[in-house]
């Protein structure tokens, strides 16, 4: 393609308008490439300056780079500014970030904004867990909390994470009255900044791994740990979280140990993609862990491995749900406690309530829902690995506090000669056997996410009730006897998602139920997977 002069035009608006001299210049080179005849120079400035970045499932996300259409202090400068103006009577205030690429001077930019405006600004110490930053927000009642991160996401992308009062992510109407506010922001470089923030103390720090520590229930505490947070801002925290809650027997994957916003080890920083795991795994076996846990590079999500007959696997995200929901329920002092899942998680968390006399409730995916399930939360997940074990505190998922509670659990069951794989059993046993699977497709073009959905939504499968659940979220639900199938796009991810279930009955035995469920579930994951290709 050719450079158009709008395009050239609102280029050097942006250029003359953005605070950093580091991605002016950036800018101004594609531009010149651009300007020079170079059709993929031109084509990569229109990307850039496509448009804003919009509120997601939490916040903004994408690559770090220059232009209107990227994450980089001129875009945080505006949203932050944004954020003021909608928020009003200045308040209390937190900011935190991850190690990624630009975090440091990401979280620098929006202290300062808010600081100019009149918020009492505390930025975190060092890059931390996301799960702190919400800690912080709820624990000293903040009108807002910042995290700058772009959680699993690929090593290009950073984001922006916007929580609110209570501590709890941002839902409409609420995001798009802020991205109406950031509109009316002026150039960033006439936003007003100021350095007026102080830090936040250790002891603030501290009061969240001593409540994380104080989160286990049972007396075990002999078990062997194998850790990795795939080279995010979880390792030596989460360390220190188990050590303080009697689990000191950890090792962790040397080679992911420090934060690395390149993550050199991995092609997806995210425990639920196939071989992101695999050191963790082998580590495991090397040392006869009891225990495998893998965190995300901001420590929101847990994600478990287990040995199954001699060879490690990672837990499903439903697996991990289900037993931590279990043994919440096992342990709550709750008289009415509520669970939550989401739509597109097992149903298994539903039966479980039920025979713990609990309340159970669904929500769409994200945890700025399921924070926002009911009164009475004690324990809610999405199978994408995300669990909140201490919504009292934290209103959000969790991947410290998930990966003490998960050692709390395995080190009892160890005690009595069982193993989590053991209390799965019981659980298909109890409730039925419920197998899930996803089928996840990753796309470079977007607008074929929203043709397919269409496709689907119009000529839906033979032999399955077809839904169109939530037809605002874009969900669709299929159902049958015994199997269930939720379709979706990502929310984080340019990725089309289906969420299967199969559920079986134990009549005849644990291992024919399986064998049967599998057969199903694998002929299920075949059909689907074409119909959604």
């Amino acid at each position: 393609m050719s450079l158009t002069p709008a395009l050239r035009d609102a280029t050097f608006r942006w250029i003359a308008d953005d605070p950093s001299d580091a991605t002016r210049a950036e800018l101004q080179g594609v531009l010149a490439r651009a300007m020079g005849g170079d059709p993929a120079a031109a084509e990569d400035l229109q990307d850039r300056m496509a448009g804003p970045l919009t509120f997601g499932t939490a916040g903004l996300r994408g690559p770090v780079r220059a232009g209107t259409n990227g994450m980089n202090v001129a875009t945080v400068v505006r949203t932050t500014a944004g954020l003021a103006s909608w928020l009003g009577a200045p308040g209390l205030v937190f900011v935190g970030r991850d190690a990624r690429h630009g975090s440091e001077e990401f979280a620098t930019a929006a202290a300062e904004v808010m600081a100019a405006a009149g918020f009492d600004v505390r930025v975190l110490p060092e890059p931390l867990p996301t799960p702190v930053l919400a800690y912080l927000v709820r624990a000293h009642g903040a009108v807002a909390g910042i995290q700058i991160t772009a959680s699993h996401n690929p090593p290009a992308d950073n984001g922006y994470k916007l929580y609110l009062t209570g501590g709890s992510q941002i839902v409409p109407p609420s995001d798009g009255e802020i991205e109406k506010a950031i509109e009316a922001v002026p150039a960033a470089v006439s936003v007003p900044r100021n350095a007026t923030y102080t830090t936040v103390s250790d002891a603030e720090v501290d009061a969240y791994l001593e409540r994380v520590a104080s989160l286990p229930t049972g007396q075990a505490r002999s078990l062997k740990i194998a850790l990795t947070p795939m080279h995010g801002v979880g390792g030596a925290f989460a360390v220190e979280a188990l050590r303080r809650a009697g689990f000191t027997d950890v090792h962790v994957v040397r080679s992911q140990a420090v934060p690395d916003p390149d993550f050199p080890t991995v092609v997806f920083p995210n425990p639920e993609e196939p071989g992101a795991s695999d050191e963790l795994l082998s580590l495991a076996a090397s040392v006869n862990a009891d225990l495998a846990i893998a965190l995300d590079p901001d420590a929101d999500r847990c994600a478990l491995g287990v040995d199954d007959g001699g060879t490690w696997r990672m837990l499903r995200g439903d697996e991990t749900g289900v037993l931590l929901g279990s043994l919440v329920l096992s342990t709550t002092e709750s008289t009415d406690p509520l669970v939550a899942t989401t739509i597109v998680s097992s149903s298994l968390l539903k039966s479980i309530a039920a025979a713990h006399g609990a309340r159970y409730a669904e929500t769409l995916t994200g945890f700025k829902w399921l924070a926002r399930a009911g009164e009475g939360l004690v324990f809610a997940y999405e199978e994408a690995l995300g669990n909140c074990v201490d919504p009292t505190h934290v209103a959000d998922k969790d991947g410290i506090s998930a990966a003490v509670v998960a050692a709390d659990l395995a080190a009892g069951l160890k005690a009595s000669g069982r193993t989590l794989l053991d209390a799965l059993d019981q659980l298909a046993a109890d409730h039925g056997l419920h197998l899930t699977d996803q089928v996840s497709l990753r796309y470079t073009d977007l607008s074929l996410i929203g043709a397919t959905m269409a496709r689907l939504r119009s000529s839906p499968p033979a032999g399955f009730e077809s839904e169109d659940l939530l037809p605002s979220a874009d969900v669709l639900r299929w159902t049958a006897d015994g199997v269930r199938v939720i379709v979706r796009p990502s929310g984080t991810e340019p990725k089309l998602k289906a969420y299967l279930e199969v559920v079986e009955p134990v009549t005849d035995g644990l291992e024919s139920a399986r064998a049967s469920g599998q057969a199903r579930l694998t002929e299920l994951r075949e059909r689907v997977t074409g119909l959604v290709s």
